[in-house]
């Protein structure tokens, strides 16, 4: 079966090579060539290898770390989906899968779209056989990594800020001044510049054990150089918006991410028509509040040459006697669960479905049901 597949990329010139790399963000605030990524973040990418197949076009190639396996989960989430959700994406395709493992410099790309850039992967491409000339320079890699940095967020929040909003953030380089802020709101949120989704990240307040917590702020401020501080905030639901940029100064709205976590981690995502999401945020806020805060990303965020996926974290907040907006939690500089979403959202219009990720104990798997 392998042995076909080469056959055919041999005799086909594709367009763009998917890589689905969850381990980013570690290996971001990791920034070795040589990373080894936890065995759970290894786990994710083994299991759910698959997924650029839901956005790539008709020929493109999905490198994976086990072809067959990732034939065989596409196969039957497609098929026990497909049936249900009726979207295009669950439709047989062409895509075609490579394994890391095998030399892949036959595969003819003209681009490479992975989850997101970092040099981790970029070691790994290299010894697969990839083009050097098709991934970015070490240069642009130090580039989209200090983009990656919360500071970016921090940067951009008070550009967003507007009547409805609400939002501080505050880059630390000692103890003495995150003790400040705690004192100043008496519970914060410390987050490292960079790390993934509920990892990285502590919510402190006056009564917090603090002998534990300045061990650990003072490890992440001699890796990382610094640590983000925040005040809390009464958290009503959280949500972002999904961008992508053109590398030329350009970016696309993609759509609304409803989303849940549970102790800052990701949990899963609302699929519904746009309008239906709209219309759940718009419960709690005025939704041309969301359009004036989408037109000044577009207006304001710079990311230079970097072009691919993108999100903004944001939340409603609870204020005195309302709701508020927090405008930017934080930037992903990579694709999200939320351009996931979007990509499987159901055709009817008037469905809605909730998208997770599952450990069953033995794999990980993408479910989806109905609300």
């Amino acid at each position: 079966m392998i042995l076909v597949f080469f056959a055919y990329l041999c005799m086909h010139k594709m367009r763009t090579l998917h890589i689905f790399n969850p381990e980013h963000d570690i290996a971001l605030a990791a920034h070795l060539a040589n990373f080894t990524a936890p065995h759970a973040a290894r786990q994710l990418r083994g299991d759910l290898g698959f997924l650029p197949v839901l956005w790539a076009s008709e020929g493109d190639v999905v490198m994976v770390d086990d072809v067959d396996y990732a034939m065989k989960c596409w196969e039957r989430f497609r098929r026990y989906y497909g049936r249900r959700l009726q979207v295009p994406c669950l439709k047989p395709s062409n895509t075609v899968f490579a394994a890391f493992k095998r030399p892949v410099s036959s595969l003819q790309t003209q681009c490479l779209q992975p989850w997101g850039w970092d040099l981790a992967l970029k070691s790994l491409l290299l010894r697969s056989g990839v083009d050097a000339a098709l991934m970015p320079s070490d240069a642009q890699l130090e580039h989209i990594r200090q983009l990656s940095h919360r500071r970016t967020a921090a940067r951009l929040l008070p550009e967003l800020q507007m009547a409805g909003t609400v939002g501080e953030v505050f880059e630390c380089a000692t103890a003495e001044e995150v003790r400040e802020h705690l004192e100043c709101y008496g519970q914060v949120v410390l987050k490292a510049p960079w790390s993934s989704s509920g990892r990285g990240v502590r919510f402190v307040s006056a009564d917090t054990g603090q002998a534990t917590i300045l061990n650990w702020l003072r490890n992440v401020i001699a890796a990382q150089g610094s640590v983000m501080v925040e005040p809390q905030y009464r958290k009503i639901r959280d949500f972002g918006m999904e961008f992508t940029a053109d590398g030329r100064g350009g970016i696309r709205y993609c759509g609304l991410s409803l989303f849940h976590t549970q102790n800052g981690a990701y949990t899963g995502n609302i699929l519904a028509a746009e309008h239906v999401k709209r219309e759940m945020i718009g419960r709690y806020l005025p939704v041309g509040l969301l359009d004036a805060v989408r037109k000044r990303v577009q207006a304001s965020l710079r990311l230079g040459d970097y072009e691919g996926a993108f999100g903004i974290d944001m939340m409603v907040v609870a204020g005195d006697g309302g709701f508020l907006l927090h405008p930017c939690v934080e930037i992903n500089l990579r694709r999200t669960m939320g351009h996931v979403a979007l990509a499987v959202s159901p055709a009817d219009e008037e469905t809605v479905q909730v998208m997770r990720i599952v450990y069953n104990g033995n794999n990980y798997q993408l479910k989806i049901q109905r609300l």
